[in-house]
């Protein structure tokens, strides 16, 4: 595998101003939280037949990720949509997570065209339906991820249960599921990377960027949690906005490190056209000694 530049890659992330473009995309990373999150609880949770389980679940399992007084205010807000809603919460939902969050992967196409240093040729209306297809896509991802993590246990012995395998491989079956819900994760950062930007030619389905990004990600989430955990004076500092704070800022360093791991992507890019444009001229540079040599 290619290792990148990091040293190019700091400064490309400078001059792309990848840190203003992070405070951009936490913006429409809270407009689209609310919504998706009362589509994934609906949805799973009516196929689990237990909604109210399942929102404590969820919940549960962000709390790993998410700063602690940023998780208590996703819950909080939840119980209210929730109480306040009706029976068409679902779909009003649903319309409004794909509403802010493609406006959310347009402002991630923006940037990644910046970081690739390409501009956009597609029409509007082409943008806007990859954006919305691709949030379409994460969210299907997002749901198999989570199934896998919260109805893992229940796959795996429907599996055992249904082709007769036993204890060996229900023990496997633990291990490898945390591996497979890295796998759509990455599939989820490799396929913003291959359809945001307007991008020429081929793309790559195992993106060096993706695994950054997805690294850079687990970090600042555990780092930010356990910074929190030990300083958390925000609530003393804005008082009871200080929650929404430290959601915005676990939000913008997401949009860090996606954006990294494309800059990741675009430098690796750029060092293998310089290689085939050196080699292309170096065969033509043969090519012509070549025949200087017959004359």
């Amino acid at each position: 595998m290619q290792f990148p530049d990091f040293k190019r890659v700091a400064q490309r992330v400078v001059d792309d101003d990848i840190f203003g473009r992070a405070a951009q995309l936490s913006y429409y990373f809270l407009l689209a939280l609310f919504p998706l999150l009362l589509v994934l609880i609906n949805v799973l949770g009516y196929m689990a037949q237990e909604g109210t389980e399942f929102r404590e679940q969820l919940l549960t399992y962000l709390a790993a990720l998410m700063p602690r007084s940023a998780i208590v205010l996703v819950r909080n807000t939840l119980n209210e949509i929730s109480e306040a809603s009706g029976t068409g919460k679902l779909s009003f939902g649903l319309l409004a997570a794909l509403w802010a969050a493609s406006n959310g992967m347009g402002a991630i196409s923006d940037t990644l065209n910046t970081a690739y240093n390409v501009r956009e040729r597609r029409p509007w209306w082409k943008v806007r339906i990859i954006s919305v297809c691709l949030t379409v896509a994460l969210a299907v991802l997002i749901l198999a991820s989570l199934a896998i993590v919260l109805y893992g246990g229940t796959i795996g012995e429907a599996l055992a249960a249904r082709y007769g395998f036993g204890d060996l491989f229900m023990i496997g079956w633990k291990i490898v599921q945390w591996p497979i819900a890295l796998v759509f994760v990455l599939t989820t950062f490799n396929l913003i990377y291959n359809f945001a930007p307007d991008l020429p030619g081929e793309r790559s389905w195992m993106t060096p960027g993706a695994f950054v990004g997805v690294g850079l990600w687990l970090i600042v989430s555990f780092g930010f949690r356990a910074y929190l955990s030990f300083f958390d004076s925000y609530s003393v500092t804005y008082g009871s906005l200080g929650a929404v704070i430290v959601l915005m800022l676990w939000f913008y360093l997401t949009g860090v490190a996606i954006l990294i791991g494309g800059e990741v992507n675009s430098e690796l890019g750029r060092r293998r056209t310089l290689k085939e444009v050196s080699h292309k001229k170096a065969q033509e540079a043969d090519r012509e000694n070549d025949s200087a040599v017959e004359n």
